[in-house]
């Protein structure tokens, strides 16, 4: 019998030697293991296809897992996005249990290492992967319906941990062939949120209900045959909080932020390129669109028309020229956020801000192009009640009287308040501020009337002057 088991044994072991007939062994050991054991196993591999990148799968069942691992695995990995944010997941080789619909499941995040000492994996040496097991009798249900779930639940827990990033456009002759990408970017930390931003109650409710109901808004914009995106133009004097407002927004709908520098962009094809290069659920911004391009649509002047014209006797003067502007046009602009390219995706915000509306071209600021135009004021009682909460930590004070009718009666800024809100030692309190506050109203007022009577005198006189000439003709 000795003899027998060992002649057996040797045979196994010289079959398992030869790599064709231990293929053999392993299939058919699998093929009676699958008949005897009743669980079906799935893996989501972290890396795969041609170029082998990471696997969108993967990266969302993390996130998904994430959620719940944190209650059920014992040996968990933690991550910390930012000082504020720590994001806790399963650690390699742990096992965590998932229920849906009243099915039972198992997650398992395994490694395994890899003996050769080239990897086509990158940055690892290692393969990871997520493996899913569950009773076969549940093979409908888990792949028609749950893995569905797991992977938009996992890309909407994704975005909510993401940090929000604020891009910018690298300049046109810069961009080389090895760049990845014609953006770069940092972190997105402005603190600014409707609750701080110093604007009437009224108005911020109005402008937040749209925000959230274009952000819900996929299956709407899908039935009624129009790209999800939407437009805001926000236009008012200088101080009055544009950019203030566009954080706010990022902040509130958690989007990142692309500041589009329209001077540094080549011409109208390299616009379509960075448009492609923008992602979902971003808000794109062009700031003071009046004075980023010859956008007016207004008539050249003359000296304008005369440059032209010695541009075009000068090859020189016109090449020098051609290299520092940009060669974007207003048709080119036009189709960047209302054409076939800006259907290029979904979710987004286009935001241009200018200090005179009146100078845009009608075109560019039609409804379906720039949706919604939000005119950023001078400060109210209302905006300064906001400032004065944030700056100071003051509800009501005695002095807000007096600073209700002083603004009534003169123009200031939002950022021109704050200033004189803030205190510039220790030692000043809340009412030192807010008698600052007043004195610099008061001096507004005063120079408004001044410029307001010279004015009227400078009209009088024209007007004296006129009457003069039609006595004398």
């Amino acid at each position: 019998m000795w003899a027998r088991l060992i002649s057996v044994v040797t045979g196994l072991m010289f079959a398992w030697a030869v790599p064709q007939l231990r293929m053999h062994i392993e299939g058919f050991a699998h093929k009676a293991a699958g008949h005897i054991n009743p669980y079906i196993e799935i893996t989501f591999p972290e890396y795969g296809g041609e170029r082998l990148e990471r696997c969108e799968a993967y990266a969302a069942i993390k996130s998904y897992l994430s959620a719940s691992a944190s209650t059920r695995a014992k040996r968990l990995k933690a991550s910390v996005k930012d000082t504020r944010s720590l994001v806790l997941s399963m650690d390699d080789n742990e096992e965590v249990v998932d229920e849906f619909e009243g099915v039972k499941l198992w997650w398992s995040c395994l490694i395994v290492s890899r003996n050769s000492t080239i990897s086509l994996y990158p940055y690892s040496e290692n393969r990871r992967f997520f493996k899913l097991t569950f009773h076969r009798s549940h093979r409908e249900v888990i792949t028609s319906s749950y893995i569905k779930h797991v992977l938009a639940t996992g890309k909407a827990v994704a975005a909510n941990n993401q940090l929000r990033k604020l891009f910018t456009n690298n300049p046109s002759s810069n961009w080389h062939y090895y760049e990845e990408s014609k953006w770069s970017y940092g972190a997105f930390e402005h603190p600014a949120t409707f609750d701080t931003l110093a604007m009437e109650p009224s108005k911020k409710k109005e402008i937040m209900n749209d925000l959230l109901k274009f952000q819900r808004g996929k299956e709407y914009y899908a039935r009624i045959g129009k790209p999800w995106k939407r437009g805001y133009l926000l236009y008012g004097p200088p101080g009055t909080g544009k950019s203030t407002m566009v954080a706010a927004m990022a902040n509130f709908l958690n989007y990142d932020v692309y500041d589009l520098e329209l001077t540094t962009v080549k011409d109208n094809t390299e616009l379509r390129k960075l448009l492609i290069e923008t992602s979902a659920k971003s808000i794109i911004v062009i700031e003071d669109i009046d004075c980023s391009l010859d956008l007016t649509g207004q008539r050249k002047t003359g000296k304008q028309e005369k440059d032209n014209h010695e541009e075009k006797a000068d090859p020189v003067k016109r090449t020098e020229k051609g290299r520092e502007e940009s060669k974007v046009t207003l048709s080119g602009l036009l189709n960047f956020i209302d054409g076939l390219w800006s259907a290029c995706g979904g979710e987004r915000i286009i935001v241009f801000t200018t200090n005179y509306v009146e100078k845009l071209d009608p075109a560019l600021i039609r409804r379906g192009r720039m949706d919604k135009l939000i005119e950023m004021s001078y400060c109210c009682f209302e905006s300064f009640k906001v400032l004065a909460r944030n700056y100071l930590g003051v509800e009501v004070h005695p002095l807000f009287a007096t600073v209700r009718q002083l603004l009534e009666e003169t123009k200031m800024t939002p950022a021109d308040v704050a200033e004189n809100l803030m205190p510039k030692s220790d030692e000043e309190d809340e009412e030192a501020c807010l008698e600052r506050l007043i004195e610099a109203l008061r001096k507004a007022k005063e120079e408004a009337g001044k410029k307001s009577e010279e004015e009227k005198a400078a009209a009088a006189e024209a007007t004296a002057a006129r009457a003069s000439v039609d006595v004398f003709l």
